[in-house]
């Protein structure tokens, strides 16, 4: 049986001539036992028929905001609860634009707004289009916020033009689906995932931290999220969204996030601590503002509990994935870092001046007992799905010897 039977998609199709895919997409969607139900933008349109969409879905094609019919029972935001999942295939540059500016001037993006889907979009469009900064910009915007990528792809295109910009084949579109909606290899576990910086009050005002944006572990909650694990997520202060479908804690510093992990720490199967803590606070904290008054001022600083090993050092503790942060020596300090901390699993990577910290892509080298793996840069979104597979084979192997052993 397909992954995908009984799941409900809704199918947006905006302006491109790649619209014509779309049909073939529905077909070989309903083949597989998925409900589909079309919007069609009014660009969309101008490509393809509303009355061949609704005779390859079985049901009638939507497009219009102010259908009175409707929308008298607010159909638009029934549609957006109804999907499984939103896929805009083909997506068009404008359709983009209006989704990264937030707008809700048609039935399409509206629906984007309201729903709490995933959001999976299949850009087409010129290779320039493609290229432009703005299309750049507003791509990195919709990540941000959650939106995923399929595409496009390179090859000759209806303008006579070739590279970047085709959209996927219907084909191709239906295997992501189909992978999309297999149960995850951390299906039914339990993770809690730390991220981002710690901040250790001076006074009111000022504070000890460091330069972590949480990209990563909110990279790894996502994708934890979507490899089929129940996800909480402690988080240091980061401007990040909450990733979807996740549990997120905020706090402020490293004792706060101590007291948060612990609660939780009975309940994971998996704990994954990606978060930047400060190893030192302030021994005092002054009530009001210190005023600039001596040249020079010393700062007497006390060492922060070390969540990781309290965690690792637990009677039956969760398998444990640490993440070491390094400017020189990577491997070295990783694995003694591994067995000090008696971790299951190290990701060890280099920081510094374009690496690392409020970085967009990072690069890891994986490390446990007896062997490890080394990771390429790409972008932190991927870099964090490969890590999580590798977390879910030696997750599974260990407890595979536990209950050889028992």
């Amino acid at each position: 049986m397909s992954n995908l039977d009984g799941k409900r998609l809704l199918l947006g199709v905006s302006g491109s001539v790649a619209a014509y895919k779309s049909a073939i997409l529905v077909r070989l969607l309903r083949q597989a036992g998925a409900e589909v139900q079309v919007v069609l933008t009014e660009g969309g349109s101008r490509f393809i028929g509303e009355a061949t969409l609704q005779a390859l879905s079985g049901r009638p094609v939507r497009s219009d905001l102010w259908d009175a019919a409707v929308e008298a029972a607010m159909g638009h935001i029934e549609l957006a609860r109804w999907a499984d999942l939103v896929l805009i295939a083909p997506a068009s540059a404008n359709l983009l634009s209006a989704l990264a500016q937030g707008r809700a001037d048609d039935l399409l993006t509206t629906l984007c707004l309201a729903t709490r889907a995933p959001v999976v979009v299949a850009p087409a469009m010129n290779r320039a289009m493609w290229e432009h900064p703005a299309t750049r910009r507003n791509r990195a915007l919709l990540e941000a916020d959650g939106v995923t990528f399929w595409g496009p792809s390179t090859g000759p295109q209806a303008c006579g033009e070739e590279g970047v910009g085709r959209m996927e084949a219907p084909e191709q579109i239906l295997e992501r689906l189909e992978r999309h909606f297999a149960p995850g290899p951390l299906a039914g576990l339990r993770l809690l995932v730390t991220a981002g910086p710690t901040r250790e009050a001076v006074d009111p005002v000022r504070f000890i931290g460091n330069r972590s944006s949480g990209r990563m572990g909110y990279a790894v909650a996502r994708a934890a999220r979507e490899l089929g694990a129940k996800v909480t997520l402690v988080s240091g202060p980061v401007s990040l969204p909450t990733p979807e479908g996740v549990e997120r804690v905020m706090v402020e510093s490293a004792r706060q996030m101590e007291g948060e992990v612990l609660a939780r720490i009975e309940q994971c199967d998996i704990f994954v601590a990606t978060a930047a803590v400060a190893d030192y606070r302030p021994r005092e904290i002054a009530p009001q503002k210190i005023k600039k008054g001596e040249e020079r001022m010393e700062l007497a600083l006390v060492r922060n509990p070390d969540i990781l090993a309290e965690v690792a050092s637990l009677p039956d503790p969760p398998f444990t994935v640490g993440f070491a942060a390094e400017s020189e020596a990577l491997e070295d300090h990783a694995r003694q870092k591994l067995r000090n901390k008696r971790l299951d699993m190290i990701a060890a990577n280099l920081v510094g001046p374009g690496r690392g910290f409020e970085e967009e892509e990072n690069s890891l080298k994986i490390l446990w007992n007896g062997g490890g793996v080394d990771l390429p840069r790409v972008r932190k979104e991927l870099l964090a799905r490969r890590l999580l597979e590798i977390v879910a084979e030696r997750y599974h192997e260990k407890q595979k010897h536990k209950a050889q052993g028992a």
